[in-house]
C-alpha cells in the first residue's frame, strides 16, 4: 500500500484525491488543545506540502493561533471520501518565514485580504454589519492593489514526526500503515485494523 517514503505515499494520494474529489482536497482537521488540555479541531486548508511540512495560514490572535502559540503540539487529518482514504499527522507547528507568509498572502483575493484586515477572528460579534463597514473601511484605506499583509496574519508549518495511512478495505479489514520519524529516518510499521 506505502511508498517507502511518507512525503511521496502523501503526494501520491493528494494528487489522486484533486483528481477525484468534487471539493476541497486540500482540506484538512486541525486538532490543537486548549490549555487545559481539551482537544480543539477545525477544518483548515492546506496551502503547501514540502519535506519541510505541511502549511496553513490563519490569524494568529485567533483561537486556533492562541492555541499554536501555547503548544505546538499538533494533529492534521486529511479524509478524501471518494477514495475511502485518510491520513493522520502529528508533529510540530511553528510559524513559517515573514516573507513566505508575504508571498502567500500577494495571492489571495483582494476581499480576502482585506478580510484579514477586518476579521477579530473568534472573538464575538454583535452583528455582522460592524464587519461589512470594516471592510468597506479598509476599500477606502487601501484603494488598489497593494494591500500590505496584517501582523496577526501568517501561517504554520507542522513538521511531522508521525503519519497514519488508512484505507478502507471490505469487511472493514482496513490497511493501516504508520511512518515514525526518528534520527536515523522514517520507520514504518502496519496496524490491525
Amino acid at each position: 500500500m506505502a511508498a517507502p517514503d511518507p512525503f511521496a505515499q502523501f503526494d501520491a494520494w493528494l494528487a489522486e484525491a484533486s483528481a477525484t474529489e468534487p471539493n476541497d482536497p486540500n482540506a484538512m482537521t486541525l486538532a490543537t488543545a486548549t490549555p487545559d488540555g481539551r482537544p480543539s479541531a477545525r477544518m483548515v486548508l492546506l496551502k503547501g506540502a514540502d519535506r519541510d511540512g505541511f502549511v496553513f495560514y490563519t490569524n494568529t490572535q485567533s483561537r486556533k493561533g492562541d492555541e499554536l502559540l501555547a503548544n505546538p503540539h499538533v494533529a492534521l487529518l486529511f479524509h478524501w471520501k471518494t477514495l475511502a482514504r485518510q491520513v493522520r499527522i502529528e508533529g510540530r507547528a511553528e510559524a513559517v518565514r515573514p516573507e513566505e507568509a508575504d508571498a502567500y498572502y500577494a495571492t489571495r483575493a483582494r476581499v480576502s485580504r482585506l478580510g484579514a484586515w477586518a476579521s477579530d477572528q473568534s472573538r464575538p460579534l454583535s452583528d455582522r454589519g460592524v464587519l461589512e463597514t470594516r471592510v468597506q473601511a479598509l476599500e477606502a484605506r487601501f484603494p488598489g492593489d497593494d494591500i500590505p499583509r496584517p501582523p496577526h496574519w501568517s501561517g504554520f508549518r507542522v513538521r511531522p514526526e508521525t503519519f497514519e495511512f488508512w484505507r478502507d478495505m471490505p469487511y472493514r479489514l482496513h490497511d493501516r500503515m504508520v511512518f515514525t520519524r526518528s534520527d536515523a529516518g522514517w520507520s514504518t510499521q502496519t496496524l490491525f485494523p
